[in-house]
């Protein structure tokens, strides 16, 4: 199947840029999209319509934030470096759930989101990236347990449409997995693949490459849109793990797409310009932005964590 080159008017938020945005999610109830800055140690908020225009918060950290899920009557769920929090950003407080399970040293909290059921999945990085040592963890709002192992840079995490399948990707190794998530056990059971890019090639030029998977997004015909790292792109893989569609950007280092607005059907993606060279950032001067555009589908809301 030769996918589809989709094109969609992409337009930036009208904030600063990031070092490295990423874990953006849309809040039905606050109509506003919140999402992060890793290296930047940051929360953000942007809300297209508060009272007399656009509204833009930030919130310093104390460490770097991985992701970030709702939790019912408007505070947060984030994973640090340093641990899960609950975090209120009425007054800034952050309190914490639990310890990290790892050595913060060389290793933090990445991509993360809850389950329909409020449990948050959260996989790890593996820092110097000489080892496949880092993890998927879920939290149950009390427990924090271990589920896969095996990861360099977990990352990819989404859900399909009914629940049963969990898709995972590791960065580095350009592969997307599916899982089934095994109503008996509540475990991950027969891993198999989904999705295998194209590796990147030594010494050749980025514009003939489609990018490493990053973070990603689910919509509600349970298509999976992932971010291409260095691609330029994203690309959207059907339920059977074909690329439908790939679709352009105008950065080169796209990190995560979630979809939200009144509808659902306005794709956000955040983007990265932490170490590019400076000739690409001169002719890319959105790279770091949250980029929006319309899409064709609506993606599936959100789901809040359990605190």
């Amino acid at each position: 199947m030769t996918a589809t080159l989709l094109h969609l008017d992409w337009q930036p938020l009208p904030v600063p840029p990031c070092q490295l945005g990423e874990s953006p999610f849309w809040h039905p109830d606050e109509q506003a999209l919140y999402w992060l800055d890793i290296p930047g140690r940051a929360l953000h908020r942007w809300q297209p319509a508060a009272g007399s225009g656009a509204e833009h918060r930030r919130w310093d950290l104390p460490t770097e934030p991985g992701c970030i899920a709702p939790l019912p009557g408007g505070q947060l769920l984030m994973a640090r470096r340093d641990g899960l929090f609950r975090f209120d950003p009425a007054n800034g407080a952050a309190e914490r759930l639990a310890a990290p399970p790892y050595e913060p040293a060389t290793e933090r909290f990445n991509d993360g989101k809850a389950d329909a059921a409020g449990r948050l999945w959260v996989s790890t990085i593996y820092e110097p990236r000489d080892k496949a040592v880092a993890a998927l963890y879920r939290w149950d709002g009390h427990t924090l347990e271990r589920l896969l192992g095996g990861l360099t840079i977990g990352n990819g995490l989404a859900f399909s449409t009914d629940g049963h399948t969990v898709l995972t990707a590791d960065t580095p190794t350009h592969e997307v997995t599916a899982h089934t998530l095994d109503a008996g056990t509540d475990r991950l059971v027969a891993p198999r693949p989904f999705h295998r890019f194209a590796p990147k090639i030594k010494g050749a030029p980025l514009e003939g490459y489609g990018g490493r998977p990053d973070g990603a997004a689910m919509d509600v015909d349970g298509s999976y849109w992932v971010a291409m790292m260095e691609g330029q792109r994203l690309a959207c893989l059907g339920p059977d793990g074909e690329e439908r569609a790939s679709v352009p950007l105008p950065v080169r280092c796209p990190t995560m797409p979630c979809f939200g607005g009144a509808d659902g059907r306005t794709l956000f993606v955040t983007t990265a310009c932490i170490g590019r060279p400076a000739e690409e950032l001169a002719a890319q001067p959105w790279a770091g932005q949250v980029l929006m555009a319309r899409a064709p589908v609506a993606g599936l809301p959100v789901n809040f964590a359990r605190g």
